[in-house]
């Protein structure tokens, strides 16, 4: 296994961490935890397509790999935030719907041989995701640490 995909696969092994922080309120800090291992699992995202570019390390594995590992960290997130109450179900449920169709149209792909890899909208919707739940977690770290009173949080959130 090449180094880019022991980044993608080390990306999926975060996961249960960056959840586990996330659902443990009793740890200090559990949503500066989160953060900063989110961000790190983001960046391996990032890193390990760049170093399968550069070095020719590009293979059929990473490419199915790499945007299962980015589905299932972003998606782990999302449902977190179902249950703590700081996203809707229904945005979740279309974005899960939507990554069950792609993948299960990749893997029909690979079956007849062939390989789909993320194009420059995919990477986008990627990228977007990630901004949105980094930006997620940061409000919850700064409400944690009282830099937010939560009256100007909700105001800022429903006025913006």
């Amino acid at each position: 296994m090449n180094l880019p995909n022991k980044l993608s696969v080390a990306r999926i092994i975060l996961v249960p961490i960056v959840v586990a922080f996330l659902l443990l309120p009793q740890v200090p800090y559990h949503y500066l935890w989160a953060l900063l291992l989110f961000a790190a699992a983001s960046y391996t995202d990032h890193l390990d397509g760049k170093i399968a570019r550069t070095k020719g390390l590009i293979t059929t594995f990473g490419q199915f790999l790499d945007p299962l590992a980015d589905k299932v960290l972003i998606l782990s997130v999302l449902i977190c935030f179902v249950k703590l109450n700081l996203c809707n179900i229904w945005l979740v449920l279309i974005i899960l719907i939507r990554e069950f169709a792609v993948t299960s149209l990749r893997l029909v792909a690979v079956e007849s041989g062939k390989v789909i890899a993320a194009n420059q909208w995919g990477k986008a919707k990627t990228v977007s995701q990630i901004l949105a739940v980094f930006l997620v977690l940061l409000f919850q770290c700064l409400l944690e640490a009282g830099i937010f009173p939560t009256g100007m949080a909700l105001g800022l959130l429903v006025f913006g």
